[in-house]
Parts: C-alpha cells; structure tokens; sequence
C-alpha cells in the first residue's frame, strides 16, 4: 500500500504539537518538512530548531526536505534536530555524489528531490547510493498548487530506473485523490500532500482516500 507523507507545511502552526499528535492518530507513515530559505525558493518556512521542538511528539520518520541554496552547510543541523531522512535538491548539490555521502555519514537515509524541469538522467550515476527520490510535481517554493500532469511520464521513467533497488520513490506536489491514483499507476511508493490531508481536519479520513 502507498505511504502517505503529510506536509507540515499545511498544518496550523499555531499548534504544532497537536498537528503530529493527529497525525499520529491518522495512521500516517512519516512527516514531510518542507525547509525553504527564500533564495533557492520564493518563501520561507522553518528550521532545525522547530524540527527538534516537535520531534519527541512522534515516532514517524521525519524527511527534511531542504529547499536551500546551500544544503551542504545544513546537513547536520538537522540530523541533530532529529531528521531520520535529508532529501536535497540535485539543481543546488555542485557535488551530488559528496553530499548523499555526507548524509551517511551523519546516519541518516539520503534523497534526492528533481524539479520539475530537472531530468531524471540526473540520478543515473548515483542511484545505487539513494534511499529516496522525491519528484516534484509543482515548482517548489508554496503550497496549494496544482499538480502537473507532465510529471506522470518521468515518475514511470524513474521507476524503471530504480529497478530491484530498496529506494521509495515519492511524489510531491498537488497531491489529491485524483491525482493520487495517477501518480501509483506510475509506479510511486510515497505520496506527500499537504491540503488534501489537513483541509476540513479529518486527517484519517483524507488520509484514507489518499491510499
């Protein structure tokens, strides 16, 4: 069965604690967190220290999803703030290959995240040192968006990549019950959504009609 993945991006962080206590009510498989500098993205979110504030609320792996300039130099604020997963983007990383390396390093799973525009060619020479892809299904930087159609062909391209390796292969970006069944025709393991699990506040139910 499909992973869902809810964005903290759209819960109400006025009350974050209760957020990922529901959201571990809702049965969901990890927590999305959506970590953007204003530079390599149009907008601003949050940091390490937010992330280590709601860590001892949940058991759920935490994906730091580092929408910066300069992921590098973050790494490990975030391992120690308690994210089990750092995906990074392949249009920032001058060395990919070091970078995932250095995620390793710091015992934590690496991923890699491709823009829409980015091609999946990028991954061909380090597949076999990844443990996620995230494939973006919007231009990164807000959320609400809708989803792009387009970016069904490289998630099956990506599948087929991936082959008989252990990597989840996600996808972000405008996720919602319709667009959700295509994106697992097409072969992906997780779904990260954002709206379409915290709007009208029934996370399990939304969660439910996401699977």
């Amino acid at each position: 069965m499909v992973k869902i993945a809810p964005s903290l991006l759209a819960a109400d962080f006025a009350n974050l604690k209760d957020e990922i206590m529901r959201l571990n009510e809702a049965k969901a498989d990890a927590i999305h967190l959506d970590i953007m500098d204003g530079n390599f993205v149009p907008n601003l979110t949050f940091g390490p220290c937010v992330v280590k504030a709601i860590r001892p609320y949940t058991k759920l792996p935490f994906d730091a999803h580092l929408m910066v300039k300069n992921p590098d130099e973050m790494l490990e604020w975030f391992a120690l703030a308690g994210a089990d997963i750092i995906t990074v983007h392949a249009e920032v990383c001058k060395h990919l290959d070091k970078t995932i390396d250095a995620i390793h390093a710091l015992g934590l799973k690496a991923g890699v995240a491709l823009n829409p525009s980015t091609t999946e060619n990028t991954l061909e020479y380090v597949l076999d040192k990844l443990d996620l892809i995230l494939v973006m299904t919007v231009n990164p930087g807000f959320g609400g968006q809708n989803f792009m159609e387009n970016q069904i062909a490289k998630i099956a391209k990506i599948r087929k990549l991936i082959g008989h390796r252990n990597i989840i292969l996600s996808v972000d970006g405008g996720i919602n019950p319709m667009s959700a069944s295509e994106v697992k025709a097409a072969g992906a393991d997780m779904l990260v959504a954002g709206t379409a699990v915290f709007e009208g506040g029934n996370y399990a139910a939304n969660i439910k009609a996401l699977r």
